[in-house]
């Protein structure tokens, strides 16, 4: 019997003034509770919440986009025998506002796209249609087992 991959979370939220009930929304526990199930090999993630200013930053910095976008994913293992270690950086203004143009709750959006981004940490991606096709049924079949809809039905 295999166990359960470890995950070791640091969670950083300096943008808890600016909101508030976010941080409220994303206790420890809920955050790894969703994190866990999309991870295939033991972790160590930090997950950054960000106002959207930190989040333009870092996506012109990064990606040479320079717009705040809902999660960037940094991603350090260079090998398959690396332990999977990342950066997950969600910004909450970006996070809240497709959430409400998708008629979603922020919880299900949050939870999806800590599931995106703990799959582009192990490597997965969406650049190419086979590529996102699997990624999304992973996505879709973890957010299932955690009580959340199909994020890619409206």
């Amino acid at each position: 019997m295999s166990r359960a991959p470890k995950l070791t979370l640091n969670l950083q939220f300096p943008a808890a003034k600016a909101w508030p009930e976010h941080k409220q929304l994303l206790p420890r526990a809920t955050v790894a509770a969703w994190l866990k199930p999309a991870l295939f090999a033991d972790a160590e993630l930090t997950v950054r919440f960000v106002d959207a200013e930190e989040g333009r930053t870092l996506n012109r910095t990064y990606r040479g986009k320079d717009y705040a976008t809902n999660v960037l994913t940094f991603a350090y293992a260079e090998s398959e025998d690396d332990p999977v270690t990342g950066d997950l950086i969600l910004c909450c203004p970006v996070v809240e506002k497709e959430a409400t143009e998708q008629n979603k709750p922020l919880a299900a959006h949050y939870a999806h796209l800590l599931v995106h981004g703990a799959l582009h940490a192990q490597g997965y991606d969406h650049e190419i249609a086979e590529e996102a096709e699997e990624m999304e049924a992973i996505e879709t079949e973890i957010l299932a087992e955690l009580g959340f809809p199909d994020p890619y039905r409206p």
